[in-house]
């Protein structure tokens, strides 16, 4: 047993900006994907809109779209915006992404919180935003978790649109930066095996503080659905 591979992990390869960059990607595009997706999900489940079930199956057909599809027109958007080799450039495109699964995990939990609290609320004096936050959004927390782990996952697993948009060691994420310790006839597995199971203990902290949720939400969806 030795932690030599760990060591060199650390020191043939800038690990430390790898996870960093991963990190700030993940939680930003998780933030984002859940408070866009917890709109979408309570304007389809109350709001009076024309066609639900259209714009529902209108988003589970955008998001069977294979992601190598997806790569070239978004090497283009963000190029034409300069966004290239920045956090934005994946941000953006894993949020928008992971909103169509996240949607659909919020509206089997929204579906069954009565509208008589909301209304108590709103008699209260809150606005339809704020019973959205103060009463929807605290009872369906196990929904929210779950929906919250799944982006953070999504985004920190994903290797195709980090490779492409963010192709700078400065910039990139674990999954790209772990490609770095390979030479060009050499594979040194010992070294990335190591450099793998680094990348794997964030989210594996991350599952074992929330388990309980997640757990409780992806059963409850179960039966939900």
């Amino acid at each position: 047993a030795t932690l030599e591979n760990y060591i060199r992990v650390f020191t043939d390869q800038p690990i430390g900006r790898f996870l960093w960059n991963s990190f700030v990607v993940a939680t930003a595009s998780t933030i984002i994907c859940v408070v866009v997706s917890a709109l979408a999900a309570y304007a389809l489940v109350r709001l009076r809109l024309p066609a639900p079930g259209l714009i529902l199956s209108t988003l589970l057909a955008v998001s069977m779209f294979p992601l190598i599809s997806l790569v070239v027109p978004l090497f283009q958007v963000m190029r034409d915006f300069g966004l290239l080799n920045t956090w934005p450039a994946l941000i953006l495109p894993y949020a928008v992404l992971s909103m169509p699964v996240c949607t659909l995990v919020l509206i089997s939990f929204f579906q069954d919180i009565p509208r008589d609290l909301e209304n108590a609320a709103m008699i209260d004096g809150c606005s339809r935003l704020g019973a959205l936050w103060h009463v929807v959004i605290p009872l369906t927390a196990p929904g929210v978790f779950t929906a919250a782990i799944l982006s953070f996952v999504n985004a920190w697993d994903e290797f195709l649109l980090a490779l492409t948009l963010s192709p700078r060691v400065a910039s990139r994420t674990v999954p790209v930066g772990i490609t770095l310790y390979q030479g060009e006839f050499s594979f040194p597995w010992p070294i990335i095996s190591a450099a793998l199971i680094v990348a794997l203990v964030p989210v594996c902290i991350l599952i074992a503080v929330f388990q309980e949720r997640v757990v409780s939400g992806l059963t409850s969806g179960g039966m939900k659905g």
